[in-house]
């Protein structure tokens, strides 16, 4: 039995080439959007999904807190805010551990990107307050837009994945820079857990993985961006 319930499985868009066998689509994703006053677009951050709540810090599991290695540094920031996170349930991406691409300009390890209190999936402005109540920085909010048509909706999208990330992005093979890994879209809104794939979307870059099953043996911590030589 899971202590709380995990993050929602997020569907892509149809034209979101990072797919896997694994992943689910939204084929008719525009009669969610069309429906939604306002939503955000908010960069993906390549990292792993970690949920801080009272009962510990939880990766994609929610059975067991996780003891990993490379959530060591948000296990200690943990038990500084432990008893102040009451009922909510805070969402980041924890890039402590370099995945496939290096990011060249990390303030901090934890980026917010969600706030969970019961049953209720927190507005993008709860989301914020939240994340600067403890200190964190939330995920790179790239635009907010009020859906008018789906021609339009897609090309915005596409023209958010065709840039480089906010935080520097690098391919860790080639060392170039390379486009950020995809664009999370969000219901600027609250929304009850229940409705999560009516309210969140994603697009992912193809090819992005560069990582296989054994990257925990010989994973490296991301460096923060006052760590690199500044000329």
């Amino acid at each position: 039995m899971s202590i709380s319930r995990k993050y929602g499985r997020t569907y892509h868009y149809p034209f979101s080439p990072g797919t896997t066998s694994d992943d689910r689509i939204h084929h008719d994703y525009w009669s969610d959007v069309n429906k939604l006053k306002t939503i955000v677009h908010t960069e993906k951050l390549d990292g792993e999904n970690n949920c801080l709540s009272r009962y510990g810090v939880f990766a994609r599991s929610h059975a067991s807190p996780t003891v990993s290695a490379w959530t060591k540094e948000i296990r200690q920031r943990w038990e500084l805010i432990r008893n102040d996170l009451g009922d909510i349930e805070i969402f980041g991406e924890n890039l402590y551990a370099i995945h496939s691409i290096e990011y060249r300009k990390l303030e901090h390890h934890y980026y917010v990107f969600a706030v969970r209190m019961h049953d209720v999936w927190l507005s993008w402005e709860e989301v914020k307050f939240y994340a600067a109540m403890f200190d964190f920085p939330t995920v790179p909010e790239l635009k907010i837009v009020q859906p008018t048509t789906e021609a339009t909706f897609r090309e915005n999208v596409l023209a958010l994945t065709r840039q480089s990330s906010i935080l520097n992005s690098q391919d860790i093979q080639s060392g170039a820079p390379c486009t950020c890994e995809g664009i999370v879209s969000r219901n600027t809104e609250e929304y009850a857990v229940n409705d999560f794939m009516h309210n969140v979307f994603k697009y992912v870059r193809k090819g992005h993985v560069k990582t296989d099953e054994h990257w925990t043996r010989h994973w490296r911590r991301a460096k923060l961006l006052w760590e690199y030589p500044h000329v």
